[in-house]
């Protein structure tokens, strides 16, 4: 018994930011010194390293649960289920409803209570809790959610991925430009009939030296309010940490499932960093000697950005409903799910469709 994706769906704003936006910007450095190259430059760097082009934003009159709201109705219809069937809403985020020209985080009630009276559920069974396990939190969502199949105690989870990381960004940071909005959701459901769902998985938590690899600092100019802060990271030490871990966690996740390297149809990792995402994925087929085929990793940061928690689910939705031209998944198909993030956190799972 395991848990099966039945329903999918997602929330991609259509507001698309491309590097114009960032034409005024004044990016400084940590010490708040002015950046040397001009903001085209700094655009073109981004480019070359991330992949990115452009990016989505939610628009001004909505805040994270509405993107999950929106996923989730969409999952839903999908499945064909009645959410009143549902016994967990699990939404995965890290900074809760922003509103647009703030930077205070709303994250009481909890989203997943917001989404869950937005539905007109009134199962009261039907648990709603949020999940904060940085941008690994739409995975860690599924893999509770199966947990909580295998056990007994649910036989229908939804579990949601949203952010709004344009209401958290340091307009003075060039970090900021690599940010977007979007949302996901599935909903998993017991499955006993068949050997499809949940195969294996893995998470782990690199806290000792790690931890600030991402954190919540103040601006980097240096004539703003010290006390309000905004999203921070150190790429360099991120990238050698995804590096060093994440192809090591997806082998032993994949070696967990019984399946081979071979027997993989995709890799269905968090859109980060196209370029990091490719070694990552590089040296996880070097750890079997093999080499990493031209089309197994789908990606869609060139146009849609890093959506933090949001970027697995929407990019799952995409290739199952054909929208990527070069993809999709067939029933069969071994697909390995992975990803890196805040804390730092790392985890993975194996799924046959």
């Amino acid at each position: 018994m395991t848990g099966k994706i039945i329903g999918v769906g997602n929330c991609i704003p259509e507001e698309t930011i491309t590097h114009l936006f960032f034409n005024q910007h004044i990016f400084l450095d940590e010490n708040g010194i002015l950046l040397k190259d001009d903001n085209f430059s700094i655009s073109e760097k981004l480019k070359k390293i991330t992949g990115i082009e452009e990016r989505r934003y939610a628009e001004s009159n909505q805040v994270t649960s509405d993107l999950g709201l929106i996923a989730a109705q969409a999952a839903i219809e999908d499945s064909g289920i009645d959410p009143e069937t549902l016994d967990y809403i699990i939404f995965a985020h890290n900074f809760g409803d922003v509103q647009f020209g703030t930077v205070q985080s709303d994250m009481v009630p909890s989203l997943a209570s917001r989404v869950k009276h937005s539905l007109k559920i009134k199962n009261n069974l039907c648990v709603a809790y949020d999940l904060i396990f940085g941008c690994p939190g739409w995975i860690e969502g599924i893999i509770q959610a199966n947990a909580f199949i295998k056990s007994g105690i649910a036989k229908r989870c939804l579990v949601i991925g949203a952010e709004t990381l344009s209401r958290v960004v340091d307009i003075h940071d060039r970090d900021s430009m690599i940010y977007a909005d979007g949302a996901g959701a599935v909903v998993l459901e017991m499955n006993n009939q068949d050997d499809s769902g949940v195969q294996s998985h893995l998470s782990a938590s690199h806290t000792l030296d790690e931890k600030d690899f991402l954190f919540f600092g103040k601006s980097y100019n240096n004539e703003g309010c010290e006390n309000t802060k905004y999203i921070k990271m150190n790429g360099r030490k991120i990238y050698e940490f995804a590096l060093q871990y994440v192809p090591d966690a997806m082998k032993k996740c994949l070696d967990d499932s019984k399946y081979s390297i071979n027997e993989l149809s995709k890799i269905i990792i968090h859109q980060a960093n196209e370029k990091m995402d490719e070694a990552i994925v590089k040296r996880f087929y070097q750890l079997y000697d093999v080499a990493m085929p031209d089309d197994i990793m789908p990606m869609v940061i060139q146009k849609l950005g890093n959506s933090s928690v949001a970027t697995i689910p929407s990019l799952l939705t995409m290739i199952l409903k054909g929208e990527l031209d070069d993809h999709d998944i067939k029933k069969g198909d071994i697909v390995l799910f992975a990803s890196v993030g805040a804390g730092m956190n790392i985890n993975a799972f194996v799924y046959k469709f």
